[in-house]
């Protein structure tokens, strides 16, 4: 977090750097359409390194992730504020980033022999292989991609590329303008999941913000208390040295009401999901998915939506918590902060939509924390409520299955828990064919759409590796307490932890 962490990429810096410039006029006063054009100007000639080809390259670039941070589509022509409620889409191509790629999916290397059978001549359904000079030459112009020539190729002389961005993508949503090379993306095929913004060396596909109308609300609100819902990941993204209790006294300081972990809804998910699980099973189910990751909820809507009614009609921890915050008070203004960019999706479900009214990412919570100028190290400490350690593990692939297993012993519900951990694309394709085919080795499936789990979400801003040890640490700390000590409170309200 601010001061606190490295920035895992330079890319992730850069983007942060634009948010909190973006922040800062807005605190200023500043925010104003003949601003903003100065704005990318000045960014683009204000920073310590330049990367490509030329200055103009730089500053366009800068106007269209400024577009993205004031919640307007990169390729809009004026600079103008929008509300991020208006969108479908949350993820976008900023063209003049993008490399434009010069990849052809699949060459010929220099290990063809030249054989006298030429089997990939002859399976080439477009005629796009020819001899040249004895050797196989693909025709670019004519190749299909199909790669029925590389399948057969006995000395495996036929490479095969795929730019980053369409290799990440779980629903094939990214595709190539023939025209320019760029990168595309089919709206009605993206999840939104935010897997192509980690996977794109060169940072030309990132996420709309709403940070201008979250800065809005705690700026200019009069009647509305702003609670920070904070995700289970947080800890991954805090230093030995930084408290839970710090980054609340820091975020009071800039506006927010109150602070709130999202661990106390996971509790509360845990136990609803574990009994719903129990009843399903029961009633002759042979399995049952999580619904806490958004974007393995859509790919399973959209690749899978014969399988949708296995979905459990829990809700997320982030609404779970933003339910009971606004049972208690009404005047409540919800902004969940995660590493997730589907959950910017999810708010605005029609059956969920003003539970949660904001998602921030911890970029954007990075971007904010520096544009006040606030050290969490200097921060006072406050005593936050939490959730079990159980909850806080939700972070973690696999955290949902342990704790949906821990609470089934701890209430003594007699039903049979078989765990099917699927992190990633790769993992949830697997799992939810073999279900649909009556095969899973398991009967409960956690899926989560990063391969780590959250603490891999494409919007965070420390590193794997950091992450995952700065959360084991977090979370060794964390109080002893059952899993099922937040329900009753939910249940005590007659709070509804479903889907209508």
């Amino acid at each position: 977090m601010s001061q606190s962490v490295k920035f895992e990429t330079l890319l992730k810096k850069e983007k942060c750097d634009i948010l909190k410039e973006i922040i800062t006029f807005f605190k200023d006063g500043k925010l104003e359409k003949d601003e903003i054009e100065k704005l990318s100007s000045n960014f683009a000639d204000n920073q310590e390194e330049h990367f490509r080809c030329c200055i103009y390259k730089e500053k366009a670039i800068a106007a269209q992730k400024i577009r993205l941070g004031l919640g307007c589509s990169p390729a809009e022509d004026e600079f103008e504020l929008k509300n991020i409620m208006e969108y479908k889409q949350i993820v976008h191509v900023i063209r003049a980033a993008c490399d434009s790629c010069p990849i052809n999916r699949f060459t010929v290397t220099e290990a063809c022999r030249g054989c006298i059978e030429h089997k990939c001549m002859d399976v080439c359904p477009v005629n796009a292989i020819v001899r040249v000079n004895s050797r196989a030459y693909i025709n670019q112009d004519l190749c299909r991609e199909c790669g029925l020539c590389k399948s057969v190729c006995p000395y495996n002389a036929i490479s095969e590329v795929l730019r980053p961005c369409r290799v990440s993508c779980p629903t094939g949503s990214l595709s190539i303008d023939q025209k320019e090379r760029k990168a595309l993306i089919n709206e009605d095929d993206c999840i939104n999941c935010g897997a192509c913004i980690t996977a794109c060396p060169f940072g030309a596909i990132s996420d709309k913000s709403c940070i201008v109308a979250v800065m809005d609300k705690l700026m200019n609100s009069e009647d509305n208390r702003i609670y920070a819902v904070l995700a289970p990941a947080i800890g991954g993204q805090l230093g030995s040295d930084i408290t839970l209790g710090k980054l609340k006294n820091a975020l009071k300081q800039i506006g927010f009401h109150d602070v709130v972990e999202a661990s106390l809804g996971a509790d509360i998910v845990v136990s609803v999901e574990a009994e719903e699980f129990a009843q399903r099973m029961a009633e002759g189910d042979e399995f049952m998915t999580t619904s806490c990751c958004p974007a393995f909820v859509n790919y399973i809507k959209r690749e899978f939506p014969q399988l949708e009614r296995n979905i459990s009609s829990t809700v997320s921890p982030m609404t779970a918590t933003a339910k009971c915050i606004k049972k208690l008070d009404k005047s409540a203004t919800i902004v969940f902060i995660g590493p997730c960019v589907a959950k910017k999706n999810e708010i605005k479900n029609e059956s969920l939509s003003g539970i949660t009214d904001y998602v921030m990412t911890f970029e954007e919570l990075t971007a904010l924390l520096n544009a006040f100028d606030l050290n969490l190290r200097a921060c006072s400490h406050e005593e936050i409520e939490d959730g079990s350690i159980y909850a806080r593990n939700f972070a973690f692939g696999g955290g949902v299955s342990d704790a949906v297993v821990q609470y089934v012993k701890e209430s003594g519900i007699e039903v049979d828990v078989r765990p099917v951990k699927a992190l990633g694309a790769l993992e949830i394709k697997k799992a939810l064919k073999l279900a649909q085919l009556g095969k899973l080795n398991g009967n409960f499936i956690e899926g989560m759409m990063c391969e780590q789990g959250c603490i891999g979400g494409p919007v965070s801003v420390c590193g794997l590796k950091n992450a995952k040890l700065n959360l084991k640490n977090f979370n060794s700390q964390s109080r002893i307490k059952n899993i099922s000590d937040n329900l009753k409170a939910a249940r005590a309200e007659g709070i509804s932890m479903h889907t209508d």
